[in-house]
C-alpha cells in the first residue's frame, strides 16, 4: 500500500461465538445474532462483496460516462467447500444492469472486478463466476 494512500473507511466488528454468539460493529450499524458461524460468514461475505461490487459498478459506469437508467443489482452466492480436509470458497455473482445495451453492461461488470477491493482481494484465491442476468 502506498504511503500516500488515503484511508476512506474502516469497518470494525466484535464477534463472539456460541449459542449467544453475535456480531456488532463499532459504529452500531451492524448488530446481529450468530448462533452458528456458518452460513453466517458466507452470507455476510456475500452481502459485503455485493455492496462493494455495486459501488465499483457505479464507478465503472461514471468513468465511461454511461448513465445507468435504473439501479443495478447483484445476487451473490458464496459456497463453503471441503476437499481432502481443506476448506475453500467459490463465488457466483449474478449481476443485473437493466436498461442498457448488454455489451455495455458486460463491459461494466468486467470493469467492476478491476475496481472492487473485494474482487481484487480474492483474485486467484477463489473461483469466481460473474454472469450478466
Amino acid at each position: 500500500m502506498s504511503s500516500a494512500a488515503k484511508l476512506l473507511f474502516t469497518g470494525k466488528t466484535h464477534v463472539t461465538s456460541g449459542p449467544d454468539g453475535a456480531a456488532q460493529s463499532s459504529d452500531g450499524f451492524l448488530d446481529i445474532k450468530l448462533a452458528q458461524p456458518h452460513p453466517a460468514a458466507e452470507n455476510l461475505f456475500a452481502a459485503a462483496w455485493s455492496a462493494c461490487y455495486l459501488g465499483a459498478l457505479g464507478l465503472a459506469a461514471a468513468q465511461r460516462k454511461v448513465k445507468l437508467p435504473s439501479e443495478p443489482s447483484v445476487d451473490t452466492a458464496i459456497d463453503l467447500n471441503n476437499a481432502g480436509g481443506a476448506f475453500f470458497l467459490r463465488a457466483r455473482l449474478d449481476v443485473s444492469v437493466p436498461g442498457i445495451d448488454r455489451a455495455v453492461a458486460q463491459e461494466l461488470i468486467e470493469a467492476a472486478h478491476g475496481i472492487c477491493p473485494y474482487s481484487k482481494a480474492v483474485h486467484g484465491n477463489i473461483e469466481v463466476t460473474t454472469t450478466l442476468v
